[in-house]
């Protein structure tokens, strides 16, 4: 590993052209082959709905409460 804090200039300019290099969608990284990389993440997807439908009930039942005073 280089732990230099400076480069010159000819590492500096082959750095710029490394970073502004669009990626290459073509040939991924390794990583990307791996069978794990390519699941799709598990997260909460069933956490928004359910949200949602647990307000609309409390809104709905204070309504209908608010209405029966």
């Amino acid at each position: 590993m280089d732990t230099r804090e400076s480069q010159t200039p000819e590492e500096e300019l082959q750095h710029f052209k490394e970073v502004s290099e669009p990626e290459d969608f073509a040939h991924p990284e390794p990583d990307e082959t791996q069978p794990e990389a390519r699941e799709p993440s598990r997260g909460l997807p069933w956490v928004l709905p359910l949200v949602i439908v647990a307000a609309v009930a409390v809104v709905g039942f204070l309504l209908v409460m608010g209405m029966s005073d």
